[in-house]
């Protein structure tokens, strides 16, 4: 079974996560994996603890809520 795992930053939205996991499952189910078979986990890492190119993302990217 599939195991996918998606880190993001803290803000989205319920429906937004919903509406991903559900375009995730059908890329597996597109090649024949059920839906059932497929686990997707979502890591909310806050910016303050993800860096980008040796810089904080919370700094490097202050101008995204």
């Amino acid at each position: 079974m599939p195991v996918i795992h998606i880190y993001l930053w803290p803000g989205r939205m319920k429906e937004a996560k919903l509406k991903m996991i559900k375009a995730m499952t059908k890329v597996f189910t597109d090649m024949k994996i059920l839906a059932e078979a497929v686990e997707i986990i979502i890591h909310e890492v806050p910016k303050e603890n993800w860096a980008v190119g040796g810089e904080l993302a919370c700094d490097k990217f202050s101008h995204i809520p």
